[in-house]
């Protein structure tokens, strides 16, 4: 019995290891809604189906925010733009890994 516990936990070690040091994240295509430069937050809308959801996640430091592969700040980012964003779960909510302005929504809501 002790030889299987043993088998298992060395099985189950580099298991362990590989979830703790990779960074489980989503990404999702949405519309700005809100920024909030000083809370370091962005509100985004996106559609899933007949749908609307919307998410904010929180602007780390090492968050890359970028337009057409140039870097931007996250000043630059305006409501009605459209973006791709990758993010992930941490302690204290959702933060954005990445940003990336693909195109602005027209006055009349569509893209």
């Amino acid at each position: 019995m002790t030889r299987v516990l043993a088998v298992a936990a060395v099985l189950l070690v580099p298991v362990s290891l590989a979830a703790q040091q990779s960074t489980p994240h989503d990404s999702l295509t949405a519309a700005v809604q809100t920024i909030d430069a000083r809370a370091h937050t962005i509100d985004l809308t996106y559609g899933v189906g007949m749908s609307l959801h919307a998410v904010r996640l929180r602007i780390a430091p090492e968050t890359r925010i970028t337009a057409s592969g140039a870097p931007l700040q996250l000043t630059a980012l305006q409501p009605g733009d459209v973006v791709r964003v990758a993010f992930g779960s941490r302690p204290g909510g959702d933060v954005a890994y990445t940003i990336a302005v693909i195109g602005k929504m027209s006055p009349d809501g569509a893209p």
